[in-house]
């Protein structure tokens, strides 16, 4: 499997260098040349399969022969530790709830994996790669702790200050080892755009790659969760519809690419907060960048989706084909806590705003009779303590993975510029 990237600037190449590189030269993110859809009776049958078993062989062609077969079960096997439940809410919607992992987010399952991938790439290499990262949440805690101790790999993590729940700083400023966190006077964009300067700026001698859901190991597990929704609704017969909270779109964006690989999914919601780019797009045709802006879906607060331009590939840059299957609208703050509320009144589910943005997306798209719908649940609702329990009359319980962290002592560089950052790195 070759890879090329999206600016069409630079060379294709493998696998291994598309995680290693984490962004091509030309400043282009990576996409597979091909994309070979499984056998129709994977599909019909795949009740018979583990999830490992179904993993393997919707991650494999993509892999190619950069890692062997054994090896790569054996990553699969120690990524995919944890349940992916689905939740009943009503007769037509569910939630499919992502957030059983280590760090609680759905981005766990990406986050190990990459780092398992990048420390059999380094096995037998004295030269130590740093890992840079910019969060809008809780990519910082996954990669922390999908990365903590792994050999020959350090981890430097931006994250904007003021912007991420008490509980995701704490997940990302508190592992020490061989993880380092930059709080940056500014949003998640700013984070982004220095994280991508700094892959350009030759005077850096450090060996970069990214962490974001632009490497392509960090994207491609994501597809995993769609595989395992249908697994457990297929047999009842319903066409599927996603509704997925966005931010930088990696994760609808793998379920889109589940769909390519023969994934029966009629439609997919990317449900967003005010930061409506796409939205917008879809509407007008232009796609118009603009600052984020700050809201109690933090995860979601990204003013410039990096993986959207994957989105349009994949319908080949058109935009009629891309509305064909696939929606956006977004959504307020206030809309947000009204949605928790209505969920925790139809069902006692206690939902975080993510997920509520998710719901809200289903009921705007409008299912039809012979349709199911789910929405991600990306986080778990400790991880946004305070607007859950303002917003609904429940304490929610702290989980045993976050008591880990929550009393420990924060540890954070603060920087304002790309200067800062570059200083850091070049010591």
């Amino acid at each position: 499997m070759q890879y090329y990237s999206l600016h069409h600037k630079s060379p294709k190449t493998s696998f291994k260098k598309a995680v290693i590189e984490g962004l091509a030269k030309d400043r282009g993110i990576y996409f597979p040349e091909e994309i070979t859809p499984l056998d129709t009776a994977f599909i019909q049958n795949i009740s018979n399969y583990s999830n490992h078993e179904i993993a393997f062989k919707v991650i494999q062609q993509f892999v190619g022969n950069n890692i062997p077969e054994p090896v790569l079960k054996e990553i699969i096997k120690k990524t995919l530790t944890f349940d992916f439940p689905i939740e009943k809410i009503t007769d037509q919607i569910s939630s499919l709830e992502l957030f059983h992992g280590p760090t609680m987010a759905f981005k766990d399952v990406g986050a190990k994996f990459m780092a398992q991938c990048l420390e059999y790439f380094n096995k037998d290499n004295d030269e130590e790669v740093t890992v840079l990262v910019a969060t809008s949440g809780d990519t910082g805690g996954a990669v922390a702790n999908g990365f903590l101790g792994a050999k020959g790999v350090n981890v430097v993590i931006l994250y904007p200050s003021g912007k991420v729940s008490d509980i995701q700083e704490k997940q990302l400023t508190t592992l020490g080892q061989n993880i380092t966190a930059l709080e940056v006077d500014g949003v998640f964009d700013d984070c982004q755009e220095m994280v991508k300067t700094a892959f350009l700026d030759d005077e850096i001698e450090r060996k970069l790659t990214s962490a974001n859901s632009i490497n392509i190991a960090r994207w491609l597990p994501q597809m995993f969760y769609f595989f395992f929704a249908y697994k457990a609704l297929h047999q009842k017969k319903k066409d599927l519809v996603f509704s997925v909270p966005s931010g930088n779109f990696g994760n609808i964006c793998a379920g889109i690419m589940a769909q390519k690989l023969g994934l029966p999914v009629k439609h997919f919601v990317a449900s967003t907060n005010v930061n409506d780019i796409v939205p917008n797009y879809l509407k007008s045709g232009e796609y118009t960048p603009k600052p984020s802006k700050a809201t109690i879906s933090n995860a979601m607060d990204v003013g410039n989706p990096s993986n959207f331009i994957r989105i349009r590939e994949l319908f080949d840059n058109d935009l009629q084909q891309l509305r064909n299957s696939f929606s956006s609208y977004s959504f307020s703050d206030d809309e947000t806590r009204e949605k928790m509320q209505d969920i925790y009144d139809i069902s006692g589910y206690v939902s975080d705003p993510h997920g509520a943005v998710g719901y809200l997306g289903l009921e705007k798209y409008g299912l039809q009779e012979n349709e199911i719908g789910i929405f991600l649940e990306t986080a778990h609702p400790v991880k946004f303590l305070d607007v859950v329990e303002s917003t609904l009359p429940v304490r929610v319980a702290i989980p045993e993975q976050i008591k880990k962290v929550i009393d420990k002592e924060k540890v954070a560089l603060k920087i304002s510029t790309y200067e800062d950052l570059k200083s850091y790195l070049m010591k």
